[in-house]
């Protein structure tokens, strides 16, 4: 599943096609993805010039010129293809070949400017939802979502005081999205290794007796900002099928240290462990028993 930083990738690669043009056409090619569209969904963006795309979490926001904002999930597998009017991909070939099965194409953006940008989900687990402006932060996907791991908030004393007293282990914390929104398996596996912790350990254990932050504490902040930023600069990680819009691969997959090398030398330099793989919360956890105390 696409994480934070193929989101953010995404935000990004859209925001140059869409951001100040109008839609002048949606096509709607099936009754609901995940969950239904909006009632009159074509009818209700047609027309509308979208103001701003924003990213919370792992949801794209398109804030539309009639005061609402589109929320978009990729889920599983969803992606968004950038065209001009005469078929020519822009600006690159895919090179995934799920991308280029349009019996997957499932909404259709037509713009002023000329381009065309196609929502395609061949697993069709992701979702549209339209909320008004003023209701996004109220509205369920949105309200209970913690901090952005990426914004100035995150630092060793709130990670301190978000998981003082936690006795749960620390990754299910991490990937505890009211807690900390948008951190997902992959990177949260890459963070606890280059911090040097254990995703087994209590979470209560990043903040001493007075709440204060442990030297653990310190090493995860930074740590989850360097591969965030890391991952987001590489343009996400290209697993299976995700793709960034203009089709081209991502590749922080190839800066793993942890993730998917079971049985690999650790990479920490003097540590003679290897990398092993457990299931925590249905998901794979990889990490070095000898260096991740």
């Amino acid at each position: 599943m696409p994480e934070l930083p193929e989101v953010e990738t995404v935000r990004r690669g859209l925001e140059p096609a869409m951001v100040g043009t109008v839609i002048t056409k949606v096509e709607q090619r099936r009754p609901n993805l995940r969950f239904p569209f909006p009632e009159r969904f074509p009818d209700r963006l047609g027309g509308q010039t979208i103001i701003g795309l924003g990213r919370r979490a792992k949801y794209l926001l398109a804030d539309i010129s009639s005061g609402d904002v589109l929320i978009m999930h990729l889920g599983m597998s969803g992606r968004f293809l950038i065209e001009a009017a005469d078929g020519r991909a822009m600006p690159g070939a895919y090179h995934h070949q799920a991308g280029e099965d349009h019996r997957h194409d499932h909404v259709v953006f037509h713009l002023a400017n000329g381009l065309i940008v196609t929502y395609n989900d061949a697993r069709r687990f992701g979702f549209m939802v339209l909320v008004p402006r003023a209701e996004l932060l109220q509205h369920p996907l949105i309200a209970k979502l913690g901090i952005e791991p990426l914004g100035n908030e995150l630092d060793a004393d709130l990670i301190a005081r978000l998981m003082a007293g936690r006795q749960t282990p620390l990754k299910a914390a991490l990937m505890d999205q009211g807690l900390i929104a948008g951190l997902g398996n992959i990177y949260v596996c890459e963070a606890l290794h280059r911090a040097g912790l254990s995703p087994l350990r209590a979470a209560g254990t990043l903040a001493t007796a007075a709440g204060r932050p442990t030297a653990g504490a310190r090493r995860l902040a930074t740590a989850i900002r360097e591969v965030l930023t890391e991952a987001v600069a590489a343009g996400g990680s290209s697993l299976r099928d995700y793709a960034q819009p203009n089709g081209s691969l991502g590749y922080f997959q190839h800066g793993f240290r942890v993730y998917d090398r079971e049985h690999a030398a650790c990479p920490t330099p003097g540590c003679r462990g290897t990398i092993a793989r457990m299931t925590q919360g249905g998901r794979s956890t990889f990490f070095c028993a000898t260096c991740q105390r």
